[in-house]
């Protein structure tokens, strides 16, 4: 197995959080680090995504690239109802 360079990160964590870190521990016959280093690289990758979404979408406000609120509104208004609205483009 290849050794990874690691560093120690230290936090206070509420009580309530650390006793579910320790069921999923003793359930999943993990260590607390190996809970912890999974949650937080899934939360490193949502947060990652979250921000490549926001760049692309200001990207294509920049580039005019948008829908009329008021064409959305309408849209939305008109779901459930006998002739809703095609999706607005």
């Amino acid at each position: 197995m290849a050794q990874t360079d690691t560093k120690v990160l230290t936090a206070h964590i509420p009580l309530p959080l650390a006793e579910k870190v320790d069921q999923l521990a003793a359930r999943l016959e993990r260590s607390r680090g190996w809970i912890v280093k999974q949650a937080l690289s899934a939360w490193i990758d949502q947060e990652e995504e979250r921000s490549r979404l926001t760049r692309e979408a200001l990207a294509d406000v920049d580039a005019a690239r948008v829908i009329d609120h008021q064409a959305v509104q309408a849209w939305a208004d008109s779901l459930g109802t006998p002739q809703p609205l095609p999706v607005p483009r």
